[in-house]
């Protein structure tokens, strides 16, 4: 977690140094010295900006920034300095988290945390948090303000719990992770089962959750513990805020998700797939590698082919989609009529 603009240090790095440090190459004046970053429209002198997408190439040539990053291919004008790099988005990305360094914590216990279980000499514990009997903290890692890791369960080393974090018991959280505040690991899933009379009785949730290592988490996302095996977030994955994921899912390695999407039960997803905002994924579904799903996307059945997925209605007027939506309501009736017509021309071909 970088630190904000109003946190960031006072020290100061070249474009030559930024280069020494992330590679790439330059042209231009290395010596200028970088003090913070921004868009191309709104960079003043000092700033460090890029460019990825070629529609903002007339940004570029009006920029006010002291240097840019960009590819191997695209022209820029005499007097910018530059930074040429195969993946610009990403060197940027890594700029910023050089010049905007994670705040740095201190290995400590505060008094006021209730610590029962295991916790490294290396790592942090806030105020008011809880670390239950059996529970395990490993070395540098960070229990913010509040959070509560459960009987049994495991944060690894060097992962971060920003505040408010809730690890049920038993659930295990894998290195160089990043929870953001209001997350809950391990809530029971919801099982029920309908009795005679039809009320419900609880199906007992007594799975747990495992996520791997360099996994990001946002703010306020649940992940229900499994029935009765493991729910399981592979490594490198990446979950937006406010998101869903309910028992026994299970996500592949470097997926990332988008904020507001609900996956339901048992749904298996693979690897390196994106889905997008607001998305939804009903249960016992199988979702195979590289699967991109597009926001507002409800999937209703499995897909095993990579490639790109929507199923959703382009905006338009409330009136068009009226009018519209009355002709979908008679889409069986008029699919019949066609039949109807086609059987009479083909009978009519025969007899002529």
């Amino acid at each position: 977690m970088a630190a904000s603009k109003d946190q960031v240090a006072e020290a100061r790095f070249t474009v030559e140094r930024i280069v020494a440090r992330l590679g790439g190459r330059f042209s231009g004046d290395g010596s200028i010295e970088i003090r913070d970053v921004a868009t191309l429209e709104d960079a003043q002198s000092g700033d460090l900006s890029f460019l990825a997408n070629p529609k903002y190439r007339p940004a570029l040539q009006a920029t006010s920034a002291s240097a840019v990053i960009v590819d191997e291919h695209t022209e820029v004008p005499g007097s910018l300095t530059v930074i040429r790099t195969d993946n610009p988005y990403l060197y940027f990305a890594r700029a910023v988290a050089l010049l905007y360094p994670a705040p740095e914590v201190s290995a400590s216990i505060s008094s006021s945390a209730v610590v029962s279980g295991d916790v490294h000499p290396d790592a942090y514990v806030g105020p008011g948090a809880v670390v239950d009997i059996g529970a395990v903290v490993e070395a540098g890692a960070v229990i913010g303000p509040n959070c509560v890791i459960g009987r049994g369960a495991l944060v690894g080393a060097h992962s971060r719990l920003v505040a408010n974090v809730v690890v049920y018991d038993g659930c295990r959280l894998g290195r160089r992770c990043l929870v953001h505040a209001g997350v809950v690991i391990g809530a029971d899933g919801f099982g029920f089962a309908r009795t005679n009379d039809h009320a419900w009785e609880k199906f007992p949730q007594v799975g747990s959750v495992s996520i791997g290592d360099d996994v990001e988490i946002g703010a306020n996302t649940t992940i229900d513990r499994g029935a009765l095996s493991d729910t399981i977030i592979g490594n490198g994955v990446k979950i937006d805020n406010q998101i869903q994921i309910g028992h026994n899912v299970e996500i592949g390695d470097h997926t990332a998700i988008a904020g507001c999407v609900g996956i339901a039960g048992s749904t298996k997803i693979g690897k390196r797939c994106m889905i997008g905002g607001q998305a939804g994924i009903i249960g016992h579904l199988t979702i195979g590698d590289d699967v991109v799903i597009s926001a507002g996307t409800l999937v209703t059945k499995s897909i095993t082919k990579a490639g790109v997925y929507t199923a959703n209605l382009p905006l338009q007027s409330h009136a068009d989609w009226v009018r519209n939506f009355s002709r979908l309501r008679h889409l069986d009736a008029m699919a019949h009529s066609l039949k109807e017509l086609e059987k009479r021309l083909d009978k009519g071909e025969h007899e002529s």
